[in-house]
């Protein structure tokens, strides 16, 4: 009996006591659902799109025209972000392969409001990709 007590309660807090390895989240804070996290879903087919337009020097431009036309009213005049939709020139669309932005283009964020433009010519999405890519480019 005097051997069983020992092995009784060892045998109790070893169901009790976290598992080695076994990691604690309760202090941990809840994952943020953020509006940059659609482009990481992007399909890996869909992210290894090349831009045809990439070396047009005139797919900027357009894409600004674009951008200006459907895109400024929910993410602002700079595409710094407003109300409506996300800033365009935060790393996560930056660092961004063309691909996945092209993605979102084309199928929407509907739990966020963004429609689809897959009814704006492919041509036309790539120039808007070139547009918001370089958001990003420093000056020079």
């Amino acid at each position: 009996m005097k051997l069983l007590l020992p092995i009784l309660i060892l045998f109790v807090f070893s169901e009790i006591a976290p598992r080695a390895g076994a990691q604690d989240h309760s202090n941990q804070p809840a994952k943020r659902d953020t509006a940059y996290d659609e482009i990481a879903q992007a399909p890996a087919k869909a992210r290894a799109k090349r831009n045809p337009l990439e070396s047009d020097p005139e797919a900027i431009a357009a894409g600004r025209a674009l951008f200006e036309q459907h895109c400024q009213e929910c993410h602002g005049r700079s595409a710094e972000g407003a109300r409506r939709g996300p800033s365009l020139r935060a790393q996560e669309v930056q660092t961004a392969e063309p691909g996945a932005i092209f993605w979102i283009l084309s199928n929407g964020v509907v739990r966020r409001g963004m429609s689809d433009w897959s009814k704006l010519p492919a041509p036309q999405r790539w120039e808007l990709v070139c547009f918001i890519k370089s958001l990003g480019k420093k000056p020079g």
